[in-house]
């Protein structure tokens, strides 16, 4: 019973549907990263976050990753220019390739820079190097006019959605939280920010407004892709797509992400209809050549296999991966051990404050350090409230400070966090001297615990 139902289910992911969905997705997907590369050049972030820094933090294992120095906005330009051609369809696998490579290289750069998007951005051109994404209205069908296919598997598409799916279904989840659903947190805090918004600015001001969009937004973020993929509801629940994402767009400084987010779930409408679309009004392809013939797009035995393995060790992990909080101790929001990677966005305000000290303690000599020396405000803002970042920082400033002649440098850290509107703490362990600490995956044990205070 259960062989058949597996059997069923690879048949219904093997049967041929339109390719003028993908095909829409590789253009709209490659078109917004095009002009993210473009709004970067335009608004001077290049210098500002990938050279100028002294100091680059980095995730565990990625060390390795170094910027270009001067030549760093080349690897921008590399990016931008992998984007145009992966958007028009020419040379696709080698832009697809070049693309993940070159926006994860720039991602990799300083982890500081971090967003949920970011992340879901290289997932997805991951994902995109195997799919047959230039069988239609693409210029490698004016190249070569065999590679043209109107018809490709089902899994293509699906891949993709089940993509959009975990993280809009993860991102519910991880609203399921005291903070968000019974406080309010940190709505309460950003919404009175944006009263002077016309028409509805006033609202903010209300606590209700706050409690209103923390439930909406738990519900919305489960429940979306399921009403997407339901044909019934499916245009209801875009609209309510671009209306929840318009209003993020408005209210949070957010970026491409409420814009990718819009154009990426259209992949969940019919590929029929999109088909007919084309084909009805080809000036929708902008130039590019709409599919004629009726051929499915067939893989070779060898590269079934391969992807076959590949994407499914790729959902594994992303559906396991979210859950690996729970290998630590205490609050997650407060230690931040597993929160990155896992779609949980906008869900907490931390502030901090960190206060470095390095001691020779072959002389007893201290030196109180000026963050400002070697961080940029980003960098500094971000640092003070996540143990890894203050980790990698107190390392550097031991190797900056031996280099200079200290013999033996310890580095000790006054850290002050205050999350979600309670009030300031002390974050690490002072006593601690953390350049002799390690950064692995075990439990960062000089990280002090939250004790929820009594109001």
């Amino acid at each position: 019973m259960l062989n058949k139902r597996v059997t069923s289910i690879i048949d219904y992911l093997r049967k041929p549907h339109y390719s003028a969905s993908l095909a829409f997705f590789r253009m709209a997907f490659g078109t917004l990263l095009l002009l993210s590369m473009l709004r970067f050049w335009s608004k001077g972030w290049i210098g500002e976050l990938y050279v100028a820094p002294a100091f680059y933090f980095k995730y565990f294992g990625f060390s390795w990753v170094q910027n270009w120095g001067d030549y760093t906005p080349w690897l921008f330009f590399i990016c931008g220019l992998s984007a145009l051609f992966f958007a028009l369809g020419l040379f696709y696998r080698l832009a697809a390739i070049l693309l993940f490579l070159s926006f994860t290289y720039i991602e990799l750069l300083d982890a500081t820079n971090y967003l949920n998007h970011y992340y879901f951005v290289s997932l997805v051109l991951f994902l995109m190097i195997f799919l047959p994404a230039n069988a239609n209205l693409a210029l490698d069908n004016k190249r070569n006019p065999a590679t043209s296919r109107r018809f490709v598997p089902r899994w293509t598409t699906g891949s993709i959605r089940l993509m959009l799916g975990i993280v809009y279904f993860y991102a519910g989840l991880a609203k399921l939280n005291a903070d968000w659903m019974l406080e309010a947190m940190p709505l309460r805090l950003w919404l009175p920010a944006k009263n002077d918004l016309p028409l509805i600015g006033s609202w903010f001001n209300h606590a209700a407004t706050a409690y209103v969009f923390s439930w909406f937004g738990a519900l919305y973020d489960l429940s979306i892709a399921f009403l997407l993929l339901y044909a019934r509801t499916r245009i209801w629940a875009y609209l309510a797509v671009v209306i929840f994402h318009l209003m993020t767009a408005i209210l949070f400084p957010i970026g491409m992400f409420p814009y990718v987010m819009i154009v990426s779930t259209l992949i969940f409408f019919d590929t029929a209809a999109m088909d007919r679309r084309f084909r009805k009004w080809k000036a929708l392809a902008v130039g590019l050549p709409v599919c004629k013939n009726n051929l499915n797009y067939a893989f070779s035995r060898v590269a079934k296999r391969g992807i076959g393995i590949v994407f499914v060790v790729f959902f594994t992990l992303q559906v396991l991966l979210p859950f690996r909080f729970m290998m630590y101790p205490g609050n997650l929001f407060w230690t931040e051990q597993g929160y990155r990677f896992s779609w949980r966005v906008m869900l907490m305000e931390k502030m901090g404050y960190a206060q470095f000290v390095v001691k020779d303690a072959a002389t007893g000599e201290t030196t109180g350090v000026n963050n400002n020396l070697f961080l940029t405000r980003n960098q500094e803002k971000m640092m003070s409230t996540q143990p890894d970042f203050i980790l990698q920082y107190a390392h550097f400033l031991a190797r900056h400070y031996k280099e200079r002649g200290m013999q033996n440098p310890e580095v000790y850290a006054q850290v002050y966090v205050a999350m979600n509107g309670r009030r300031s703490r002390l974050y690490i362990d002072p006593t601690i001297d953390l350049s002799r600490q390690e950064d692995n995956f075990c439990n960062k044990e000089w990280i002090l615990p939250f004790e929820e205070r009594k109001k």
